[in-house]
């Protein structure tokens, strides 16, 4: 009796945990808008792109500073050690010696500087103008994370869609089949069927309920997919608020030729390789700088105790300035100068053909896009009718089959084939979205 009640105990406690982790586990229904805006707000991938879109704006701020005067203080305190002053004697006319320059020990600087480059060969400037273009590159590569990550959202949600379908699909062959060998059982009984028609039914049952095992496991592989992608625990139950409609099914009326040309002007691919080139030119007038002298003008401020300028040095603190201008010029420098421009060459032309690569490249995605997404429309509209003829062909032969005027096999075929219709139909509606999708990212939409 004891051990009953322990058992009894041990029961209830695993349920209460059971039922706390099923009222812990979060419930969501999300439209594909609201899945968009979540993964927008989640993913790591896009926020490490943001932080190296910042990092180029930053270094092209630092780039642009070095343009402009600089400013330093700085500040000094020396002890020095004891040593005689700086004395004249001139004994017997002048038996005390006379102090030329007294010995200070605590020196004190305060100093002020201030530096302008006046030319450099349009270096800075040239430097300046690349950082800026490369930043405005990071910034379309992070429309391009942003629309990538879109895409993988979009196809990790048409997914689990795909698969709570064919879940569906499977439940009512499974109803159908049950409803089929419950006749098949009665006619049995009545001598009317074979017990071999029973066993083919009973087999179709249980390859269905296997079926139904891959399909619950696919749903909830899927559903740990769209969780991922959206940055959401991968325990959150998501119920999806949107479906496919046919009312989307309408035909594009631009021929590819245009579709290729809006994609050459939306892509942000392209956009930050053209800004790449663009900053790769200026490198080449940059590294061509060192060719001209660097001019400079400078000014100095120092407020010291003593003061070096004074002579005889004063234990006192007094203030002077300084201003120059300066130019600075490379005699010789063992064709270093010729070696930059010439990496900044080789940039540039390396730049210009990945471009050319990459236009080529937008053109066949573009292309191989509206082809599928033109197969797909097709598929949805045939597959439609295939399962409309294939529910019609399974009335008539279920019809036809409880009079006793078709055999067994042939109801059977009919299920299958019913089956198979609408997982065709299930396919090309995920297979349209996700096509719709793909078209959108090749032409550079969000």
């Amino acid at each position: 009796m004891k051990n009953y009640r322990i058992y009894c105990a041990v029961i209830i406690l695993i349920t209460l945990i059971s039922g706390t982790k099923l009222l812990a586990q979060e419930q969501r229904t999300l439209t594909l808008e609201q899945s968009l805006q979540i993964g927008l707000q989640n993913s790591r991938q896009l926020h490490a792109s943001l932080m190296k879109t910042k990092l180029a704006e930053a270094q092209a701020k630092e780039v642009g500073a070095s343009r402009f005067a600089s400013l330093n203080f700085g500040a000094t305190y020396t002890r020095l050690s004891s040593v005689p002053p700086f004395e004249i004697s001139f004994p017997p006319l002048i038996p005390k010696p006379i102090t030329i320059s007294p010995t200070v020990l605590d020196n004190y600087n305060l100093k002020l500087s201030l530096q302008q480059p006046l030319f450099t060969g349009f270096k800075l400037q040239s430097s300046y103008d690349a950082a800026k273009l490369n930043a405005a590159a990071s910034n379309m590569d992070y429309s391009q994370a942003e629309q990538d990550l879109f895409l993988n959202i979009k196809n990790a949600y048409w997914s689990l869609f795909k698969v709570l379908q064919m879940q569906n699909v499977i439940e009512d062959e499974i109803h159908t089949v049950k409803a089929h060998l419950e006749d098949v059982q009665n006619f049995y009984k009545q001598g009317l069927a074979t017990k071999n028609d029973v066993l083919k039914i009973q087999v179709q049952l249980s390859q269905a309920e296997l079926q139904k095992i891959d399909a619950n496991n696919n749903v909830k592989l899927a559903m740990l997919s769209l969780n991922n992608v959206l940055g959401l625990p991968l325990d959150t139950k998501i119920t999806l608020a949107d479906s496919v409609s046919m009312n989307d099914l309408t035909t594009e009326n631009k021929s590819v030729d245009e579709l290729v040309n809006e994609a050459m002007k939306n892509r942000p691919e392209l956009k930050a390789m053209n800004l790449r080139i663009d900053a790769s030119s200026m490198q080449i007038t940059a590294a061509k700088g060192d060719w001209f002298p660097q001019l400079f003008v400078a000014g100095e401020y120092d407020y010291s105790k003593p003061n070096q300028r004074l002579v005889p040095t004063q234990d006192k603190f007094y203030g002077t300035w300084n201003v120059s201008v300066g130019v600075t010029y490379d005699l010789w420098n063992w064709g270093a100068t010729v070696d930059r421009t010439e990496q900044a060459e080789a940039n540039y032309e390396q730049a210009k053909d990945n471009s050319k690569l990459l236009k080529d490249a937008v053109t066949l995605d573009v292309n191989q896009s509206y082809l599928n997404l033109e197969k797909s429309r097709q598929k949805v509209t045939v597959s439609k009718e295939n399962v409309k003829q294939a529910e019609e062909n399974y009335r008539i032969t279920d019809e036809r089959f409880k009079q006793g005027l078709t055999l067994n096999s042939e109801l059977l075929d009919a299920e299958v084939a019913l089956t198979q219709a609408k997982t065709d139909y299930v396919q090309s509606l995920v297979d349209y979205e996700l096509s719709v999708a793909k078209m959108d990212r090749a032409l550079g939409i969000k």
